[in-house]
């Protein structure tokens, strides 16, 4: 976007990942979609970031999808990878099943969920382009 002056950008903050503020761009991106008439709790477990290990449910309640603070409340399924991993699978160069067959993605609850769900998992990566594109690390 360019400023008041001739040939001068101005530069949006972008958000780190796994940040306050991603989280915030994350729920803002979320709010603009539906995945219709879903019904799922899924935990996120990053462990070794920068700033430590990060834990937080993808909720998605009638279609509704959030990311909120990981709670003690039963979750359908439990993800947890590295840091290096998740960056991986955010950025899309690394799928999420590669990342399992290799060991770098650990899946724990009910596959059945999972397996019933898919469609709607798939659709969810979409749900966070225009965050993943503006998204440092």
């Amino acid at each position: 976007m360019l400023g008041p002056w001739p040939g001068r950008r101005i530069v949006r903050s972008v958000p780190k990942y796994l940040s306050r503020e991603w989280f915030a761009a994350a729920n803002d991106a979320a709010a603009s979609r539906e995945l219709g008439g879903v019904d799922l709790v899924l935990r996120q477990v990053i462990t070794g970031g920068p700033d430590g290990d990060v834990r937080y449910q993808v909720r998605i309640a009638a279609g509704c999808i959030s990311l909120v603070p990981d709670e003690p409340d039963s979750v359908d399924a439990t993800f947890t990878e590295d840091y290096q991993t998740a960056v991986a699978m955010f950025r899309g160069e690394l799928s999420p099943q590669d990342a399992l067959t290799q060991g770098r993605l650990r899946v724990a609850g009910s596959l059945a969920t999972i397996v019933a769900n898919q469609e709607a998992l798939a659709e969810l990566g979409s749900v966070f382009d225009d965050v993943r594109a503006a998204t440092t690390f």
